[in-house]
């Protein structure tokens, strides 16, 4: 274990074709209590996360509800603020670029478009909305520019002048791409964009994304809780589990090696369509941990009252390479015989 100091530092170090690169990121949010609403604890959102995005690719996170994937990609975006680390974009960290310029560089998507959406705009309104609020177009050139974005995300001109309610959940997560798109950014943070739609339509819509990213060369986040969505549309995957990732590498790697308990048991989790598969699997016992107090050491060991918990706070955690590009927290409870 006693190389993980240096693996740390390596993991932190860009590589030359790095869009994004997070060191130590955490995100705390004080728990209020009493008359004077003093802080007497934090929900340890994002606990020390070090990654790096490569520019063109496609990253997958994935972990349970309540992981911290969500917080995780808002504060990349600069939704929400840093408590502690680093979050840079091209080399400048994020607090130190113009909000309006990262706006045009950085978009989201959100799992529930049309929450997104305010139900008396148009949909010319809403996908032109961000041309009209930066200058770059009206009138007449801004009809055009919707009804090409519309057409780009599988939509015709016409839909320009309709409302939210008359789409389905579909095509209201196709103008939110169009929306996203209309900045001509070069990320884009998608928030399990396709958790609520009907699996026939999941489909198109990851198609559709995979199409748009090739063809304008775009960096994506992809979040999900669904391994096997993430597996299809992503490069390399991080695992998440209570603040912390667990895991990361490309995407086949993680699937067909999985190296840490708690990736074995998402994937383990994942349904097979072959009936002869025995489906008995044993759910995930014990409960997640309070993010408010997290346990020392392996989390996911404590959850599994493992017998080597206890060894787990005496070691260095920090994400270790295994193999090349495959990083995993090297744990006594979890990775049992690297």
């Amino acid at each position: 274990m006693g190389g993980n100091i240096g693996a740390t530092e390596e993991i932190r170090t860009p590589p030359s074709d790095a869009l994004i690169q997070v060191q130590d990121l955490k995100k705390y949010f004080p728990v209020k209590s009493g008359m004077f609403s003093n802080v007497k604890s934090h929900v340890k959102a994002v606990d020390g996360v070090d990654f790096s995005i490569r520019k063109g690719e496609v990253f997958g996170i994935v972990g349970e509800s309540g992981c911290g994937k969500t917080t995780l990609g808002r504060v990349i975006l600069g939704l929400i603020p840093i408590t502690s680390g680093s979050v840079s974009y091209g080399g400048i960290d994020i607090r130190e670029i113009n909000n309006r310029e990262l706006r045009r560089k950085m978009q989201i998507v959100f799992q529930d478009p049309g929450g997104s959406m305010n139900p008396r705009m148009s949909v010319r309104s809403i996908v032109g909305e961000p041309l009209i609020v930066n200058g770059l177009s009206d009138g007449a050139e801004l009809t055009k520019k919707v009804g090409e974005l519309l057409t780009s995300v599988g939509l015709k001109e016409g839909h320009m002048k309709r409302f939210p309610h008359e789409f389905s959940g579909g095509q209201k997560q196709r103008i939110a791409l169009a929306r996203a798109l209309s900045l001509g950014p070069e990320f884009i943070l998608l928030d399990e964009p396709t958790s609520a739609l009907d699996v026939s339509v999941q489909a198109q819509v990851l198609n559709l994304l995979v199409d748009i990213q090739k063809m304008r060369d775009l960096t994506f986040v992809f979040i999900a809780h669904d391994l096997a969505v993430v597996r299809h549309i992503s490069d390399r995957v991080a695992v998440m589990y209570l603040g912390k990732i667990v895991e990361m590498a490309d995407a086949d790697e993680i699937y067909q090696n999985p190296a840490h308990a708690y990736t074995k048991a998402l994937i383990s989790a994942i349904p097979s369509p072959d009936p002869n598969v025995d489906r008995n699997k044993d759910p995930l016992e014990g409960d997640v941990p309070s993010p408010i107090d997290p346990p020392p050491g392996c989390s996911f060991g404590h959850r599994l009252s493992h017998p080597n918990w206890e060894q787990s706070t005496k070691v260095d955690l920090s994400l270790k390479e295994i193999s090349p590009g495959h990083w995993v927290q090297p744990c006594p409870c979890c990775t049992e015989g690297l």
